[in-house]
């Protein structure tokens, strides 16, 4: 084996991250940066240039006129009738080779079986042959202007190729974090996610609190990351026990078997969208699909929490203190009226409804005039829409934070017991929420593009030829493949985000380097099903879940990380059965 192989590589940068999260204890934006700049450091110049070439140029499908001439199947329409192109026969391993000049000749459309789909194909003739070589089945036809960048890509310092890599990354997805945070923050200040529990929980009647609790978690974990949404129901789960005196683990563990789910696989929390980005899948199609697993993962995760809470009854600590309402947070009178159910939804509906109209959109216009066609579009571009998302809760907030009829305020920013902080005025009420959502966004786009930084230099290294070799026969195998790399991630240095992070750098290439049976978004929610393996004790979540609680650590794995463990293998069941019974392609 090559001192520098793709496999070598891809060993230190997962024993750089690991180390550095879990022995180093260091920030997981230092440890993704680490590694990248050591990946860099170590990738071969000619890797560099196989992978850019690859990455820009079109494949010679079979070669005619004893390598004279040659077809190739242009799905992405990049060749042009009459230019010239060059053309690299890229070996593993070994710089690329030049084998000369074509022309394209004709272009037309026929059958491409293996795409299951027309697609253009375009016969070269050869020009300028390098010596004596001649066109042959595998070689690569290239622009001229992207064969000069593709070898330009490998001259470039290593922290040039690094922040190239965290630029493309933050470009792609911060604008939509940034307005993911906003948006959840603003909800939550304002208490339309209580206004929706609440709402829910009226709707199925008193005896099923728990499964309101259970949906609430899994819509109130799009907009919101798992730990604020465990935050805001908490304290209301311990107020339900403080009228029934039972089912204290069902409850808290319906909030954790919602939120956890749609955290890891449905946009626009980080982890699924940086994993969609990177694999190239829409935000509409990840949100559906994500949403099916989530819904089914969760309700088998409600089953075991029903059993854990006859089996151990585990009651609220403290029972028999003087605890009231007014103790356990949000739920109490003092903190005002609630905002009405539907501008409470709007935020968390609307992207989803101007994302999934323009994506419908792509396939048939549906009969709609131009303006308005025009206008989805426009509306649907997932920037856009997160950003009149995060608008519509900052206005539910600067609603919801005018003074009542005694000139005192009740909204606030709940902190980490649930309670509201009182704040001075209005404007001081939106500025807080606003600042806290920025700074913790700020933090999370900072890890995501040192993920999206590792991703891209461990490409260059040779992921794709890596993949190549280690692909299984059986395509439906690359599903159980992507969740095992996954949770092993996970259980290593313990946050969910981070192991999806690093796990679509290595799995991605594979999944687009083949041709799959299925559509590549059932990779990315095989991804997030396994981060949700192995949640114990180096894992933030769990200490948040325990202490809140006020179960013990044998109690908290033996609760919530048994069922989020059984999520995570119910969620790659429920995709392998999608992937083989609705492959989207």
């Amino acid at each position: 084996m090559h001192l520098l192989s793709p496999l070598l590589i891809l060993s230190i940068a997962l024993g750089i991250v690991i180390a550095g999260v879990l022995v180093l204890r260091l920030h997981a934006f230092l440890s993704l940066i680490v590694a990248a700049l050591v990946v860099a450091a170590l990738t071969p110049g000619a890797a560099i240039q196989r992978y850019e070439l690859r990455r820009d140029a079109v494949r010679i499908a079979a070669p005619a006129d004893r390598g004279a001439a040659a077809v190739v199947i242009d799905r992405r329409h990049q060749l042009t009738a009459g230019a010239d192109y060059e053309v690299y026969r890229l070996i593993d391993g070994q710089p690329p080779l030049r084998v000369g000049r074509v022309r394209v000749a004709s272009s037309d459309q026929i059958d491409a079986p293996a795409a299951n789909a027309a697609a253009p194909s375009t016969r070269l003739v050869m020009g300028e042959p390098e010596g004596d070589l001649v066109l042959a089945t595998g070689d690569w036809v290239i622009a001229p202007a992207a064969a000069s960048a593709a070898f330009a890509m490998s001259r470039e310092t290593i922290g040039e190729r690094v922040a190239a890599g965290f630029g493309r990354t933050i470009l792609d997805i911060g604008i939509l974090i940034a307005m993911a945070s906003i948006l959840g923050g603003c909800l939550m200040a304002a208490r339309g996610a209580e206004r929706i529990v609440v709402s829910l929980r009226r709707a199925v009647g008193t005896e099923r609190t728990p499964l309101a609790f259970l949906a609430s978690g899994l819509l109130l974990g799009i907009p919101m990351f798992a730990e604020a949404v465990f935050y805001l129901l908490l304290p209301l789960a311990k107020a339900m026990w403080l009228e029934s005196r039972r089912h204290y683990v069902l409850l808290v563990l319906a909030i954790v078997a919602g939120a956890t789910m749609t955290h890891s696989l449905v946009p626009p929390t980080p982890g699924p969208l940086f994993v969609a980005d990177a694999m190239g899948i829409s935000i509409a199609l990840m949100m559906r699909q994500g949403a099916i697993v989530a819904i089914v993962a969760a309700l088998a995760g409600y089953t075991y929490a029903r059993y854990a809470d006859r089996r151990w009854g585990i009651p609220m600590p403290m029972a028999g203190a003087a605890l009231t309402h007014d103790d356990v947070g949000p739920t109490s009178p003092a903190a005002g009226p609630l905002p009405p159910l539907v501008w409470s939804l709007l935020p968390i509906l609307l992207p989803v409804v101007l994302i999934s109209a323009d994506a419908a959109l792509s396939s048939s216009t549906y009969g709609l005039p131009g303006w308005l066609i025009q206008t989805i579009q426009v509306l649907g571009d997932r920037n856009l829409a997160l950003s009149l998302s995060a608008g519509a809760a900052l206005l539910l907030l600067a609603w919801q934070a005018l003074p009542d009829k005694s000139g005192s305020y009740v909204v606030g920013k709940a902190d980490t017991s649930g309670s509201y902080v009182a704040g001075a005025n209005r404007g001081e009420r939106i500025r807080r929420a606003v600042r806290d959502s920025i700074v913790e966004a700020g933090e999370i786009i900072l890890v995501i593009g040192a993920g999206g930084a590792l991703g891209a230099v461990l490409r260059q290294a040779g992921m794709s030829e890596l993949a190549a070799a280690t692909v299984p026969e059986q395509k439906l195998l690359l599903l159980p493949i992507a969740w095992g790399i996954t949770a092993v991630v996970r259980m290593a240095q313990g946050s969910a985000t981070v192991a999806m992070i690093t796990a679509v750098g290595i799995v991605g290439p594979i999944a687009l380097a083949d041709q799959l049976p299925y559509h590549p978004v059932y990779v990315a929610v095989a991804i997030g099903c396994g981060s949700k393996i192995g949640m114990w004790m180096n894992d933030s979540g769990f200490w948040v879940i325990a202490r809140m609680s006020g179960m013990s650590e044998i109690e908290t794995l033996r609760t919530a990380s048994a069922m989020v463990f059984i999520e995570g293998c119910v969620g790659l069941v429920a995709t392998l059965v999608l992937a083989a019974v609705w492959p989207l392609v």
